[in-house]
C-alpha cells in the first residue's frame, strides 16, 4: 500500500500565516524575477513590491552575500539579504534598521520594568525610560487612592533621579485627556493634547513651555494601572506615528508591571495579616520558671507549618462546677503537630490554638480539654483533621519547684532533664486526636526541682533523616544524649542548641524529606543561676 505523507509540504494558509507573522520583510520571486509572494512587512518597507510584477530595482541590485547590502529607500535604511531557494527562485529578506532603536528600547523596558515588584519603582522606571528615549519629561500618575489623592513620579531628560509627590485627584481634570486616561479609556480623549492647557504642576520647574503633549492610559489587569504623560519642549518635532507606537508599547508594559506589583503588594499585606495569626507567640515571663521555644517550618519559603506551640497565661474565670467561686487557672503550655505541611497545616494549627483558647473559658483540666478538642476535630468539615498534642499545666510549688501536669495525645512524650544531666522520659501517653470518638489518656504530673527542664518537642526532631549518609534518622536516643549535654544551660540556649544540632543533622540532605520542627522547654527556677553559665 502506498502512503501519502501530507505533512511534507506546509498548507498554503499555514505558510501565509507564518510569513505574515514575521517581523522581517520577505519577498519571493520566480526564475524570471517576478514577485510571487510578499508579506506585510515587506510591503510596508517597499510599497512598490507587488505579486505578479517584476522585483523592483533595490532588490535586483542586491548581491548574493551573507550580510547583503544596506540601501536607503523611502527615507529608511534597509538591510537587504538574498538567498537562492531552488529552481532559479530567489528570496529577499528586508530588515528596517530604523526600527533597531525601538527594539533596543522595548528590550530595555522589559528588563527594567520586570526588575521590581514595587509599584512606585515600576513607575520610576517607566518615566526614566520615556524621558531617555521619547520625550523631555515624563510623569506617571497612579490611580486615585481612597482619600482621593494621586501619587505621581516624574523624570526629566538629562536630570539625575526622578521626582515624586502627591496631588488631589481633582487636579487630573486640569490636564486634557488625563481623566479619561486614568479611567483606562483607550479611545477617549487620551492621545496627543494641546500643550497650552497643561497646568504648572505637570511640568518640572524651569522646563519652559511644552511644545507637544501625549497622554496615554496604563492598562492593568482588569482595572486601570494609572496614566503616563509625555512632554516635549517647544521647537522639537511632534510625536510621530513611530513615537506613538513606542509610547503605547511602553504604556502597555508599564501598566502590566505596575498592576502586577500592586497585586503582589496587596497579597503580601493580606498574607502578613494571616501569617501573623499563625506564627508562634512571644514567650511570656512567668514567675518561678523560665520558658523558651523554637519553631522551624519544613518549607523554606514560609515561616509557618503544621507544628505549633502556644502559652496561655493565667486568667480568672468561673470554675467548671455550679456554684463554684472564681478560681485562677494555671499557665497552660501546648505543643502540637497537625496532619500535613505548609499553609493548610498552618491553618489547622491556628484553628486548634484558637479552639483551645475558647475551651479554656469552660475547662482547665488538661485531659478534659483534649477530649473536648477531639470532639471538635471530629465535627470539622475539613478532611484529615488529625492532631497530636501535649498539654502542660504549670504550677509553682514550695522550694522553687514547678509541677507540670502533662496530658499527651498521640505525641512523643516529653523529656525531663535533671540538674545532674540525667534524662528521663515522662510516662504520659494518649490517643491521636481527630480519629476516634473515644480517646484514652494517661496524664501524669512531673515535679521539676530548680534547674530541671521539661522539654516538649515534635517528631520532626527525632524523625529527621540526615547524618553522614543522609539516610539515618536522628532518633530518640540521640536527642536524649544531646539534651544531657545541656545541663545547666539557660533554657534559651538549650532549645537553640538542640535546634542547631537537628539542622546540622539535616545538612547532608538540605532539600528533601524535611518535616516541621518544634521545641518548647520549661525550666524550674527564676533563672538567677543561669547568669554564670
Amino acid at each position: 500500500m502506498t502512503r501519502t505523507h501530507r505533512a511534507v509540504r506546509p498548507a498554503p494558509d499555514l505558510l501565509a500565516a507564518l510569513l505574515e507573522g514575521s517581523g522581517e520583510g520577505i519577498v519571493l520571486c520566480d526564475a524570471d524575477g517576478v514577485v510571487t509572494l510578499a508579506n506585510a512587512a515587506a510591503v510596508r518597507l517597499m510599497p512598490e513590491v507587488e505579486p505578479g510584477l517584476p522585483a523592483p530595482a533595490p532588490l535586483e541590485s542586491v548581491p548574493s552575500a551573507p550580510d547583503g547590502r544596506i540601501v536607503t529607500h523611502g527615507g529608511r535604511a534597509i538591510r537587504i539579504r538574498t538567498e537562492a531557494v531552488g529552481d532559479g527562485r530567489l528570496a529577499w529578506y528586508l530588515m528596517d534598521l530604523n526600527a533597531a532603536p525601538r527594539t533596543e528600547f522595548l528590550l530595555e523596558a522589559g528588563r527594567r520594568l520586570s526588575a521590581s515588584l514595587n509599584p512606585r519603582r515600576c513607575a520610576r522606571a517607566a518615566t526614566e525610560l520615556a524621558a531617555g528615549f521619547l520625550c523631555d519629561a515624563a510623569i506617571v500618575l497612579l490611580p486615585p487612592t481612597a482619600r482621593r489623592r494621586i501619587e505621581w513620579v516624574r523624570a526629566v531628560s538629562g536630570r539625575y533621579g526622578p521626582e515624586e509627590g502627591t496631588l488631589a485627584a481633582a487636579a487630573a481634570a486640569e490636564v486634557p485627556g488625563l481623566t479619561d486616561a486614568l479611567a483606562g479609556l483607550r479611545h477617549g480623549a487620551a492621545g496627543q493634547q494641546d500643550p497650552g492647557g497643561a497646568p504648572e504642576w505637570l511640568l518640572p520647574e524651569g522646563f519652559g513651555p511644552a511644545g507637544h503633549l501625549l497622554v496615554l492610559p496604563l492598562p492593568g489587569n482588569g482595572v486601570p494601572a494609572g496614566a503616563i504623560v509625555l512632554a516635549r519642549r517647544a521647537g522639537r518635532s511632534p510625536f510621530g506615528d513611530d513615537d506613538q507606537r513606542m509610547a503605547r508599547d511602553l504604556a502597555i508594559r508599564a501598566g502590566a508591571a505596575i498592576s502586577a506589583a500592586s497585586l503582589f503588594r496587596e497579597q503580601s499585606a493580606i498574607n502578613a495579616i494571616l501569617t501573623g495569626e499563625l506564627l508562634p507567640p512571644d514567650i511570656p515571663e512567668i514567675e518561678g520558671m523560665r520558658l523558651a521555644g523554637r519553631l522551624r517550618a519544613s518549607q523554606q519559603a514560609g515561616a509557618i507549618g503544621g507544628d505549633f506551640y502556644d502559652v496561655y497565661l493565667p486568667d480568672t474565670a468561673p470554675g467548671t462546677a455550679p456554684d463554684t467561686e472564681i478560681v485562677e487557672r494555671p499557665p497552660l503550655v501546648i505543643l502540637g503537630d497537625v496532619c500535613g505541611k505548609g499553609a493548610r497545616a498552618a491553618v489547622l494549627a491556628g484553628q486548634v490554638r484558637h479552639s483551645l483558647r475558647t475551651l479554656l473559658l469552660l475547662e482547665s483540666r488538661t485531659d478534659r480539654l483534649l477530649e473536648l478538642l477531639n470532639r471538635s476535630l471530629l465535627a470539622s468539615p475539613s478532611p484529615n483533621s488529625y492532631v497530636t498534642m501535649i498539654l502542660a499545666a504549670l504550677r509553682t510549688a514550695p522550694g522553687d519547684h514547678v509541677l507540670v501536669d502533662l496530658a499527651v495525645a498521640g505525641h512523643p512524650p516529653p523529656l525531663v532533664l535533671r540538674g545532674d544531666g540525667t534524662v528521663e522520659e515522662a510516662a504520659a501517653r494518649g490517643s491521636l486526636l481527630g480519629a476516634l470518638k473515644k480517646i484514652t489518656l494517661r496524664p501524669v504530673t512531673v515535679d521539676l526541682a530548680p534547674g530541671d527542664v521539661c522539654l516538649l518537642y515534635s517528631d520532626g526532631i527525632t524523625e529527621a533523616f540526615g547524618g553522614p549518609s543522609g539516610r539515618e534518622m536522628f532518633g530518640d536516643e540521640r536527642l536524649k544524649e544531646a539534651l544531657a549535654t545541656c545541663a545547666g544551660m539557660p533554657v534559651e540556649a538549650l532549645v537553640e542548641r538542640l535546634e542547631q544540632l537537628s539542622t546540622e543533622w539535616l545538612g547532608a540532605d538540605p532539600g528533601g524529606g524535611r518535616d516541621d520542627r518544634a521545641l518548647l522547654a520549661v525550666r524550674a527556677g527564676t533563672g538567677r543561676t543561669e547568669t554564670s553559665w
